[in-house]
């Protein structure tokens, strides 16, 4: 059967399939209606009358909420516009601050481009960056790290799990190298609410990045905790607001949904992620039996229980989504983040793989609406596309 006319059947049979929870996830009709009144209402809560002190109260309870979820102090939680302004916030915030104790910083080479892209501007500005190697599973090399950190070393920035592989990271491990060096620990944790457990105490860490739009709560915003102590020049001034750590007025109501989603997310953690992993591992028994050719990456560390990232060789990522989008299905090209970009993702090159598997990387990333329905419907999509695209056989991808 021509591949056009089986895409068209796939999409007339039955909904579309969303397997691109590691990009955005929707919001839980629980936090729309835990928001809808302060959209109308969201009075400025740096306002002394009534109305301010309300919205003022809405924001305060929610930075407990927050707190609370990740075994942090209230007073160490700044709200931000999203994971990107977190991420900004705490390597511009953390290295101004520090720049007359040295002006050099350790990350992996796997992080988003939001830290990555930050770290480009830094290096403009004058500090030295080190990018830390990854074995073939997307973990970090503990002593390389080690041997990356000196003297003027002020942070390190290492993700708490990587957003293309599901990779986690022996971040307490590294934190406390990080300190006893004297060095700022940021772990960007964007992908781990509602998946892991997340506690930034047991971790060591001093500065983490969070994204409500990640565990079904609203895009444009986020928070970063800042352990007390730890200095950060702020990169948004004007107010006084969120202690002078971040001028702006507050999204009253995106912070009370990031919250209430936050509580939802920890809450159903651990009967979700076994869920979850379940769902994956059905989809890449499956598809490993359908498609022989198909590489799964990342599979050999501890990860994430949503993301499957496969390779396609044969094929482009770009060409494959495309497929899969015709056909009903909703799935990445690597990070979404990095969509449309000329390059093959970052994070496939750092892992070591092969030319005709890096440029048909794809993720498949699942979530609180994902059935075993949906996962045998998704397997025949995938081998329809990958039948009819690919054409190099495993020997050459090795």
């Amino acid at each position: 059967m021509p591949l056009r006319l089986q895409m068209t059947m796939a999409s007339n049979s039955s909904k579309r399939i969303y397997a691109d929870y590691a990009s955005t996830t929707p919001m839980r009709p629980e936090v729309v209606a835990a928001m809808e009144p302060w959209y109308a209402n969201a009075y400025n809560a740096s306002s002394l009358h009534a109305e301010g002190r309300r919205a003022r109260a809405a924001i305060d309870d929610a930075r407990h909420t927050i707190a609370q979820g990740i075994g942090a102090r209230d007073g160490e939680i700044v709200f931000t516009s999203g994971g990107s302004e977190s991420d900004n916030l705490a390597l511009f915030g953390i290295a101004r601050a520090c720049r007359t104790r040295g002006k050099h910083i350790v990350a992996s080479a796997i992080e988003h481009h939001a830290v990555l892209h930050a770290l480009d501007v830094l290096r403009d500005d004058g500090y030295r960056i080190t990018l830390v190697p990854v074995d073939r599973n997307g973990v970090v090399d503990e002593e390389a790290f080690a041997a990356a950190l000196g003297p003027e070393t002020i942070l390190a920035s290492v993700m708490l799990a990587n957003n293309e592989l599901g990779t986690i990271q022996p971040i307490a491990r590294l934190a406390a190298l990080a300190r006893a060096n004297g060095t700022f620990f940021h772990t960007d944790a964007i992908q781990a609410p509602g998946r892991m457990p997340l506690d930034v105490r047991a971790l060591g860490v001093d500065v983490v990045s969070l994204a409500a739009h990640k565990f079904c709560g609203p895009k444009g915003t986020g928070a970063l905790y800042v352990r007390t102590g730890t200095p950060l020049a702020a990169t948004i001034v004007g107010g006084g607001q969120e202690a002078a750590r971040r001028a702006g007025t507050e999204n009253v109501a995106g912070i009370v949904g990031m919250a209430h989603a936050l509580a939802l997310a920890t809450a159903e953690e651990a009967a979700e992620s076994a869920r979850l992993r379940a769902l994956r591992d059905s989809f890449a028994a499956r598809l490993a039996e359908a498609v022989p050719q198909a590489l799964f990456v990342g599979t050999g560390a501890a990860r994430l229980p949503h993301i499957a990232s496969v390779a396609f060789p044969g094929t482009t990522s770009d060409a494959f989504v495309m497929g899969l989008d015709l056909a009903g299905v909703a799935a990445s090209a690597g990070s979404a983040c990095a969509a449309g970009a000329a390059e093959p993702s970052h994070v496939g090159r750092a892992v070591g793989l092969a030319p005709a598997a890096l440029v048909g990387l794809v993720r498949f990333s699942f979530g609180r609406a994902t059935t075993s329905e949906e996962i045998a419907r998704l397997v025949d999509i995938v081998t329809s596309v990958a039948r009819a695209q690919q054409r190099f056989t495993a020997d050459e991808i090795a």
